[in-house]
């Protein structure tokens, strides 16, 4: 069955900061949850699909989007995705309900006020339960990821910020049937938070992480890593900028970053080329227990670095199937291997010198030489 998702536009001028306004709602019902205010059934905002005033009719999708309401009732396990751009930014909040009522008149609590304020009328509203930051304020960016999406009702061409934002919502599907906000995605944050908590305390990296694609990696590099791992690169990136004649920092601040964009990296191009692999190669040793390295949580530093360079199998399979295969299989597990060393004493209050940090910035970024990153960017499957 194909799995269908959805594509919206926020305009500006409805409100001066639209998305801002939604964010707060629900960082406000997670702020009730932590402080034992409200349960966790109450983390959710409502996000209007605001009807335009030179239309009258019912919104053109309406049968198909009432469907997709119904399967998402009926399956526990969808995870329906809307998209949300203002052309400059792009975000994908998880769908949890789909409304025809008025939510202004029956839940004001989780509706912003905007809503109320302008009077507009909304054809639905959409129970967002999270919502995450995939591209801040850069629209090429933008276009790169909107294209990841087929437009069913374009020949399921790539979706086009410019010209294809037509009878909104979009109804899209995503061919890597790439998940945001399952446990493997929610992985890389810690115990219980939230992307929308996440994304609150990264902001601000907009400027830093077009700065990074157009004066560093390059957009082919760049726009290959996994939209969390341009947060942490750019998260590392400032404290070192920002701080880089200080020799008095904790420099954990920028090794630990990093080094979790090398880990996300190495864990997403591992799955995609295990997909097809057979059984011996998808086993592993990790930590005693033997694993399909397909499923379960994302591998730490020390674990991938076992895992590929001590697994006879899986290395030979890497080895043959991904494009780069030789560096993947032969040199990254030394390199994950001394990364993990190094990181790991600042995970546990040892303080991270500067050169260190300086050191492993250089060689993962990209600084006089070809970057961990760069290098990865270029392990994808044969074919």
């Amino acid at each position: 069955m194909t799995t269908h998702h959805l594509v919206a536009v926020w305009n500006p001028a409805y409100a001066a900061n639209a998305m801002e306004a939604h964010l707060s709602v629900l960082l406000s019902r997670v702020r009730d949850w932590r402080e034992q205010k409200g349960d966790e059934e109450g983390i959710y905002v409502w996000w209007g699909k605001i009807r335009s005033e030179n239309r009258q009719q019912r919104l053109k999708r309406d049968a198909e989007l009432r469907a997709i309401a119904v399967e998402l009732a009926e399956d526990e396990t969808r995870e329906l995705q809307l998209y949300l751009t203002d052309y400059r930014s792009l975000y994908v909040g998880r769908v949890d309900g789909i409304s025809w009522e008025d939510v202004r008149t029956t839940d004001l609590e989780h509706t912003p006020t905007y809503y109320r304020d302008s009077g507009r009328e909304c054809d639905c509203w959409f129970e967002l339960g999270d919502i995450r930051r995939l591209v801040a304020d850069d629209t090429i960016a933008v276009v790169e990821e909107l294209r990841l999406l087929r437009n069913v009702h374009y020949n399921e061409r790539p979706v086009s910020l410019y010209g294809g934002m037509v009878d909104l919502p979009l109804v899209v599907t995503r061919p890597d049937a790439r998940r945001f906000f399952d446990d493997d995605a929610c992985a890389v944050l810690p115990e219980g938070q939230l992307w929308v908590e996440f994304d609150a305390e990264s902001g601000g990296l907009g400027l830093m992480q077009r700065d990074l694609r157009e004066n560093l990696f390059g957009d082919a590099v760049w726009l290959s890593l996994e939209p969390v791992s341009r947060t942490f690169v750019a998260t590392a990136e400032k404290v070192f900028r920002d701080h880089r004649g200080d020799e008095s920092l904790d420099f954990q601040a920028v090794l630990g970053p990093l080094s979790k964009a090398v880990e996300v990296e190495v864990n997403a191009r591992l799955r995609q080329a295990l997909k097809t692999a057979p059984d011996a190669a998808r086993r592993a040793n990790v930590d005693g227990q033997t694993v399909d390295l397909r499923s379960g949580r994302p591998l730490s530093l020390g674990q991938l670095a076992r895992a590929i360079g001590g697994e006879r199998a899986l290395n030979d399979y890497l080895t043959r199937s991904l494009e780069n295969g030789g560096w993947f299989a032969g040199q990254l597990p030394a390199i994950l291997d001394a990364l993990a060393d190094d990181r790991n004493p600042g995970s546990h209050a040892a303080r991270i010198p500067r050169d260190t940090a300086r050191q492993w910035r250089e060689q993962i970024v990209g600084v006089g030489c070809e970057g961990v990153l760069a290098a990865l960017a270029k392990c994808r499957v044969k074919g």
